[in-house]
C-alpha cells in the first residue's frame, strides 16, 4: 500500500470540498492556496462545473433533462 503523505491528504480534502460545494474562498483558505489555484486544479470536481453547458442542452426544444436539480 502506498504511503499516505500530506500532499495526498490535501488533494483528498480539496476534492471533497469541491464535491460538497464548499465556498471557494473558505476552501482555499483552509487548504492554504489561492482561489485561482483551487479552481484551476480542482474546479472540475465542483458540481457546478460545466453547468452552463448542461443548462444549454437542457433548454433545447424537446430535450431530456440530463440531471435533476
Amino acid at each position: 500500500m502506498p504511503e499516505v503523505t500530506p500532499h495526498t491528504l490535501r488533494h483528498t480534502a480539496a476534492t471533497w470540498l469541491m464535491q460538497k460545494r464548499a465556498d471557494l474562498w473558505e476552501a482555499a483558505g483552509f487548504l492554504g492556496m489561492s482561489v485561482e489555484q483551487l479552481e484551476r486544479t480542482y474546479g472540475h470536481h465542483h458540481s457546478d462545473h460545466l453547468k452552463g453547458a448542461r443548462d444549454a442542452v437542457d433548454r433545447r426544444p424537446g430535450a431530456v433533462r440530463l440531471r435533476s436539480k
